[in-house]
């Protein structure tokens, strides 16, 4: 069923678009890390993330927030987003010491990463505000013209606002040079595809987004996920 018609269907009232929040701020930056577990190494990974990686990053100078989620449809079964408050952070002295002098149980932990995906980039068209209970994540094709791209995105956000469903939409434009690889992944198939996120209140919201995100955009429909969020920690409830 096509999104339009099911918004129109639903027997909700339709949000107006003057309700929507679309942001013209200076653009955050976002660190995004997806990835698979062997499932002897599983236990150890959470512990690692949960106990100790998560708050060491969110401590850190400019980062917002950090969200765990893990997969209700596609793969891979876990995804972090990290908020920061421009790109510059993951560009900095202190970020940069942070990454390649990780602590001896971030050594331990990383190599057993499978197939992990590691991109920081600035985030654009961003329409509404928040965090939802479930994130949806489509890889788009490399364009030719970004800008364009962003502009795109922010309608498809603007539509989907309609549905009292949706929290937020945002596009991530990885850079190269921040992005730097995990361990495991494979640099062979490494290349810098934006990626359109969606975050919405509930499952069935969530996947109707997708599905209509992926028939309006250039994207690679295999390589499309949904997620349900774990935890979150922000910077501004650090004790």
């Amino acid at each position: 069923m096509p999104l339009i018609y099911w918004l129109m269907t639903m027997g909700h009232p339709i949000r107006k678009m003057s309700e929507t929040k679309m942001t013209s701020v200076t653009p955050h930056g976002m660190l995004f890390v997806a990835s698979d577990i062997n499932a002897n190494d599983e236990a150890d990974f959470n512990a690692w993330y949960d106990r100790a990686h998560i708050e060491e990053r969110v401590r850190m100078q400019g980062v917002i927030s950090a969200a765990r989620y893990w997969a209700v449809s596609g793969k891979p079964k876990y995804l972090g987003l990290y908020w920061a408050e421009s790109i510059s952070v993951f560009a900095s002295a202190a970020y940069s010491h942070a990454f390649q002098n990780q602590t001896e149980w971030s050594q331990k932990t990383l190599p057993k990463m499978v197939a992990p995906t590691r991109r920081i980039g600035e985030v654009s068209a961003s329409v509404g505000q928040g965090s939802g209970a479930y994130v949806a994540t489509l890889s788009l094709n490399i364009p030719e013209d970004l800008q364009g791209l962003s502009d795109r995105c922010a309608e498809i956000g603007a539509r989907l606002s309609e549905d009292l469903g949706f929290v937020h939409s945002y596009l991530l434009s990885p850079v190269d040079e921040l992005s730097r690889p995990l361990p495991q992944e494979d640099l062979s198939s490494r290349r810098m595809y934006p990626i359109f996120i969606i975050e919405s209140s509930n499952e069935t919201s969530n996947e109707r987004a997708l599905e209509f995100a992926a028939q309006a955009l250039d994207s690679r429909a295999s390589q499309t996920a949904r997620y349900s969020l774990t935890w979150k920690l922000s910077a501004s409830e650090l004790t």
